[in-house]
């Protein structure tokens, strides 16, 4: 691996550290967002019980404790499930757009990186082709196929190791869009649901106790 990146010269070093990026990058935006997804069905089920039961202390705490965005837009209506629809809507809307920037964040950068490896990978190969027809206009006409072909290698080397980590960056990037965009439905899909209970359910359950 050492001979490899001497071979390579300079330009393997960058190449390896985006690399490297961006794989930290995919890890730390898959373990959140592997956090923030739940069985959001689940979760409201169990809300809805305990605000039909009168326990919307308990239901607050219960989204206190569960990590992810759909939980912290339940929260946030039931705390103000009592401020009217338009309120509740208002505040609801302003959480959600609070927590798509977190849902995206570092998405752009693994991007980026993503599409800065194959241009390096291109610089390292027109470089070590540029080194190599200098080397071989010095030598003419004494230059031999050994030396042309381990030139050549070593040019193509920095594109090989680039597309690389190229490859699986942007496959992780498009599979880490697929699961912002799983979570946003099921954000609205939660926000729906709850101003669906919150206005005919438990005002109806309100009414009646009354």
């Amino acid at each position: 691996m050492w001979e490899l990146m001497r071979s390579g010269g300079w330009i393997l070093w960058p190449i390896w550290l985006c690399g490297f990026a961006a794989l930290g990058l995919f890890l730390e935006r898959w373990f959140h967002l592997h956090r923030a997804q739940i069985k959001q069905e689940d979760f409201l089920s169990g809300i809805f019980t305990l605000m039909n039961r009168g326990n919307r202390a308990e239901a607050v705490t219960i989204c206190n404790e569960t990590p992810g965005p759909v939980a912290h837009l339940v929260r946030t209506g039931l705390l103000h499930a009592d401020g009217g629809e338009e309120v509740r809507r208002s505040m609801l809307i302003k959480a959600g757009l609070e927590e798509i920037p977190r849902l995206e964040r570092n998405l752009s950068g693994l991007y980026v990186l993503a599409q800065l490896l194959p241009l390096l990978g291109l610089l390292g190969t027109l470089t070590g082709l540029l080194e190599l027809f200098m080397q071989m206009e010095v030598q003419a006409p004494l230059t031999h196929v050994g030396d042309l072909s381990g030139g050549m290698w070593r040019a193509l080397l920095s594109s090989v190791v680039a597309v690389s980590f190229t490859l699986p960056a942007l496959a992780g990037y498009h599979f880490l869009v697929g699961r912002v965009e799983r979570i946003t439905s099921n954000m609205e899909y939660a926000v729906n649901e709850l101003c669906r209970f919150l206005d005919e359910e438990w005002v109806e359950r309100g009414e009646s106790n009354g």
